[in-house]
């Protein structure tokens, strides 16, 4: 018989996404509204209320009209993403290269990533935003609510974005990795 092992002191044990995986597809996670792998730990969220959707949705629609129908970007809601090995964030809203596949979205087909926050803004302009930069995500906004504006960051590195922005709600807003994406944000508030 195997001896227990002793530590010297307490580890985190991180998940991995298919430990993750596992976990929501055996039900263990049908509890909880929401549900995200972030540095190995499991995030859950708060249910969404009116203001948050409203903006989610609004801003979803703004990008896949001025992306137009021509485009081979897709404009997704709430769909998770693997950053392996221990992250699958679910931004409210993903651009990403198509097509679309089946599963997760691959971090390599990310061109923008956006969380609009109404209770999560420290959480999503501090923790989400060194985790978008740490995996490379090309562009990062975070829809403000209570401050009625987006954050927008960009040149991802080890350290963080190198860049950063914030427009007001109601100019107009140009994505730093697409200069021919615009959208109006004053229907976003």
């Amino acid at each position: 018989m195997n001896a227990p092992a002793l530590l010297d002191m307490p580890r985190r044990l991180l998940l991995r996404i298919e430990d993750f995986l596992i976990l929501n597809d055996t039900g263990v996670l049908d509890g909880f509204s929401k549900s995200e792998l972030i540095d190995g730990e499991i995030i859950t969220v708060n249910s969404q209320f009116q203001r948050h959707s409203y903006a989610k949705n609004e801003l979803a629609f703004c990008l896949r009209g001025a992306l137009g129908k021509a485009s081979s970007l897709i404009v997704l809601c709430e769909v998770s993403v693997a950053m392996p090995p221990h992250d699958m964030p679910e931004p409210d809203i993903v651009v990403m290269r198509g097509p679309i596949g089946v599963g997760a979205v691959a971090l390599d087909k990310i061109i923008l990533l956006v969380e609009v926050a109404d209770t999560t803004r420290e959480f999503d302009l501090g923790r989400k935003a060194a985790l978008y930069a740490r995996h490379g995500v090309p562009e990062y906004w975070v829809v403000d609510l209570p401050s009625a504006e987006i954050v927008c960051h960009w040149q991802p590195g080890a350290d963080g974005f190198a860049r950063r922005d914030a427009i007001a709600f109601g100019m107009p807003i140009t994505a730093a990795t697409l200069p021919d994406l615009t959208i109006e944000t004053a229907g976003l508030g």
